[in-house]
């Protein structure tokens, strides 16, 4: 919006949320490490909305992260206003969907279009402490799609976004969320890394080449099976490699890792743990298809507890609407 729009009274920010599907370089021998591959979700996601009040009240879901992330936008771009802040709705914190990220950058968002400011979604992810390994989250929230980022050089700015590709929208998702676990974050996931020995050059490179030279051109084709074929075996030597910081397993939810074995045997492809988890995915060739997967696996005594979803890849950024003095929505 220019300056000479109509005052907004309100704002709503709708972020998705992401599946983390693995890095490729966590070496960092060419001055880079990580490189994070990530995929939005339309039916999973972070919904804020922001108005200007006479004092500051926060409120709804993880309210307090979002208060800290108000305060600091307040500082960043040194305003007096007070407002009245609602989460609507947020993904499980560490849960490996990107609810920080989600938050942090709704949240600048809200307030820089609440004050007609143009967004700076790098910047205002920095200031947030965003973005540390991954720049997924910062490029999602713009593209949506699947993303891959360049990694993180010395400078400590957001890592860059260098492929950006749409996702078959016909093709199911399955995300398998366990209630009962977190993953590692904070100064627990800062430890882990630390804990384990160094990533091989070899392994890197092989990681490197199985996305260029699969990942993505089957996600080009829309063939599911070459995708499916790269994200698992991605998956499956990041998860050998992740083992010994998550209990010797490749996944830290036991329930999780049984219902991505059945959705294997009844056809899925490219099976794996968001981030840290404990969320795990699947992906499926039609929707109907995840449908039926979902209802065996919630069947089976082995996946008690788990919170199974069938998703759609979303292929577009974060939804920013306001409402004007005089009650007209914009987009």
């Amino acid at each position: 919006m220019s300056r000479s729009a109509p005052i907004v009274d309100s704002v709503t920010v709708s972020v998705p949320a992401r599946l983390h599907l693995g890095f490729m370089d966590l070496h960092g021998g060419l001055g880079r490490r990580f490189g994070g591959i990530g995929l939005a979700l339309k039916e999973l996601g972070t919904t804020i909305s922001i108005k200007s009040t006479p004092h500051t009240q926060v409120e709804g879901p993880d309210h307090e992260r979002a208060r800290g992330y108000l305060e600091n936008m307040r500082r960043l771009l040194d305003l007096q206003a007070n407002y009245h802040l609602i989460v609507e709705e947020a993904v499980p914190a560490h849960a490996g969907l990107g609810s920080g990220t989600q938050l942090a950058l709704a949240v600048a968002a809200g307030v820089r279009r609440l004050h007609d400011l143009p967004l700076n979604v790098p910047r205002d992810a920095m200031h947030l402490g965003r973005g540390v390994r991954s720049g997924t989250g910062i490029g999602l929230f713009t593209r949506g799609g699947l993303v891959i980022d360049g990694g993180r050089s010395a400078d400590d700015l957001p890592p860059p976004i260098i492929c950006h590709m749409p996702v078959p929208e016909s093709w199911g998702v399955l995300v398998l969320l366990d209630p009962a676990r977190q993953g590692l974050h904070g100064p627990d996931e800062v430890a882990a890394f630390a804990a384990l020995a160094p990533f091989a050059a070899e392994e890197a490179a092989r990681l490197c080449r199985l996305v260029l030279m699969k990942l993505l051109p089957s996600l080009a084709e829309r063939n599911l099976a070459g995708f499916g074929e790269a994200v698992k075996e991605l998956q499956m030597r990041l998860g050998d490699y992740y083992a010994p910081v998550q209990g010797g397993r490749r996944f830290i939810s036991s329930e999780v890792a049984a219902a991505l074995e059945i959705a294997e045997r009844e056809g899925a492809a490219g099976i794996g743990q968001s981030s840290w988890g404990p969320t795990g995915f699947a992906f499926v060739s039609s929707h109907e298809k995840a449908s039926r997967i979902a209802a065996i696996a919630h069947e089976h005594p082995d996946c008690r507890g788990l919170d199974i979803r069938v998703c759609t890849a979303l292929n577009r950024g974060a939804e920013i609407k306001t409402r004007t003095v005089a009650g007209a929505d914009h987009a």
